[in-house]
């Protein structure tokens, strides 16, 4: 039986299939090279009917063989390895002062990366559409001139994001009920792949699970160091989002309610003792200036390095305030690992064991729940990596294209 919004119905043979190509695409993925063989005995799935959905995948362009291998018992056997090279998958990052997009293809190849600067809180909604939607032809364009078929665009934005991808409210580019799928389809003429829009916490959790050196963990935080401060959740291998898309807004946890005035009005929130602002400055600010925000960190990070007392001590207080944060977090979810990204990675170094100290002091579990901080290795562009993640996502739920 498969459920479907109006209740269970009975499967048919397409959606058997389906599902069946998506389990061994997936298996695929996970264990090239591998054999028919192989696929057969560790899904289930008999010999004959492996035969047949290799045979599609195969004619879609999503798999390939790669030769023989002598290395076993009985007959040599042909080996089976993602292939994906006639399509692309294509994230880009909204971010206060940049964008950035990048597209891979089905196999996670980075097929180009490009980072642009962006004055978002300067402008409008309505250009902010149109930036997103230049940059987005500029991709498609490459695309094309390369012989690939794009199968979906995801844009990550700093805000809340409710399940139809309507950005409710992104307080750092100063945005209210934003349709920005639907503005960006129409900004693209309605093109034939499908545009999705998520917060960028839980598309860089996504990139973090799929392409970061916890892949294998089931059970991870992503929090963002950019302007804004917020967490995405994977929990038993799936990213949560609530009930309404809301999750992980972990920059608004009262940290000290005699802390300075966060962004959103309220006191002592996380992101406002302990978010990049408060890095970058001893009284933060808000609205402040993003142009400031790298500048300050290389600063920091170069004055700590150095040595300075000054700005050791300041790194120490806002790595503690962290941990109280983080603390919360591992206390209700008990992650594997928490993983810092954007401009917490340059001062990783200083505010990790700080923040370390503090979740180990804190959380009730021995040794804290065994859970590591340690920062992403994906650089700023992780939330738009975690946007082509998200269709690669799709494709391994069974959203394939068609045979060529």
């Amino acid at each position: 039986m498969i459920t479907s919004a109006t209740g269970p119905r009975p499967a048919d043979f397409t959606d058997v299939r389906a599902t069946n190509l998506a389990v061994v695409l997936r298996f695929v993925r996970e264990h090239a090279p591998c054999s028919r063989a192989d696929i057969a005995a560790s899904t289930g799935l008999n010999k004959a009917t492996v035969s047949s959905l290799v045979a599609d995948l195969i004619e879609r362009g999503l798999m390939r063989e790669t030769g023989l291998t002598e290395n076993r018992v009985g007959r040599p056997a042909t080996m089976l390895v993602l292939d994906g090279s006639p399509y692309a998958a294509v994230g880009i990052e909204i971010n206060v002062d940049y964008l950035t997009a990048i597209a891979v293809d089905l196999s996670g190849r980075r097929l180009l990366t490009w980072r642009r600067t962006f004055a978002g809180p300067a402008v409008t909604s309505g250009q902010a559409v149109t930036a997103v939607a230049a940059l987005a032809r500029r991709v498609l364009t490459r695309m094309t001139k390369e012989a690939r078929r794009v199968l979906g665009l995801t844009v990550a934005v700093p805000g809340l994001v409710d399940l139809t991808g309507g950005v409710r409210i992104a307080p750092n580019l100063g945005w209210t009920d934003v349709d920005l799928a639907g503005d960006l389809g129409r900004a693209l003429r309605g093109p034939d792949f499908p545009i999705l829009v998520d917060n960028d916490a839980n598309l860089g959790a996504l990139a973090e699970h799929r392409f970061g050196s916890f892949g294998d963990t089931d059970n991870l935080v992503y929090v963002t160091g950019e302007a804004g401060t917020g967490a995405g959740v994977i929990m038993d291998g799936r990213l949560r989002r609530g009930g309404q898309g809301f999750s992980g807004e972990f920059g608004h946890i009262q940290i000290d309610p005699c802390g300075p005035t966060c962004g959103c009005g309220r006191p002592g929130c996380l992101e406002a003792v302990a978010g990049i602002a408060r890095v970058s400055t001893d009284k933060p600010v808000f609205p402040f200036s993003p142009a400031e925000i790298e500048p300050r960190i290389d600063e920091m990070a170069r004055l700590a390095a150095a040595g300075d007392r000054q700005a050791l001590n300041a790194l120490v207080g806002i790595g503690t305030d962290l941990g109280r944060g983080l603390a919360i977090l591992v206390n209700l979810l008990n992650p594997q690992a928490v993983v810092l990204g954007g401009h917490y990675v340059p001062l990783a170094s200083w505010l990790i064991p700080a923040a370390e100290a503090e979740v180990r002091r804190l959380v009730i579990a021995p040794d804290a729940g065994g859970c590591r901080i340690v920062a992403s290795g994906l650089g700023y562009g992780a939330a738009a990596l975690g946007g082509a993640a998200r269709v690669l996502d799709s494709v391994d739920s069974g959203r394939l294209p068609g045979r060529g």
